[in-house]
């Protein structure tokens, strides 16, 4: 499993710590940005990056962390994208039943509400949650994929 990881200057300081984080798991991570801290720097952009790397990967088990001030943005602006279900995860719970019950394959954290250990924490239960796959479940995600046209 591969994770693509990016965020906006109010995520940058977590990004860097969660790739380090996931690489000593021994995870694969590609740091799509933002490679240097930049103030003016905008979550649509990097929300965009990650996600379009994470449709073309031909590995369905990879999956994308997006990090910015509310998480609200970067889970916004990744859920315009078909194919993508981009979960905002404020703790444990939350991140297994996206997983669990949804099948999540994005990950929102918010910069501004979390600290570190938080962050670990949901990470990790998102990482380490299969996709239940019950007929439910799969019967929604379809009808999430016809929506919007």
């Amino acid at each position: 499993m591969k994770i693509f990881i990016g965020s906006d200057h109010n995520g940058f300081k977590y990004k860097k710590q969660i790739i380090d984080y996931l690489r000593s798991l021994k995870y694969e991570v590609v740091d799509v940005g933002d490679k240097v801290l930049d103030p003016e720097d905008d979550f649509p952009k990097f929300a965009s990056e990650v996600v379009d790397l994470l449709l073309s990967s031909n590995d369905k088990t990879d999956k994308a962390i997006l990090v910015c001030g509310s998480g609200q943005g970067m889970c916004m602006a990744a859920n315009r994208f078909k194919g993508i279900r981009a979960s905002l995860c404020w703790n444990v719970t939350e991140a297994f039943d996206s997983r669990n019950d949804d099948d999540s394959n994005v990950l929102c954290l918010s910069a501004h509400q979390l600290n570190f250990e938080e962050i670990k924490a949901i990470t990790s239960s998102y990482l380490n949650t299969p996709f239940a796959a019950a007929p439910r479940y799969i019967r929604r995600i379809k009808q999430l994929d016809q929506l919007g046209g």
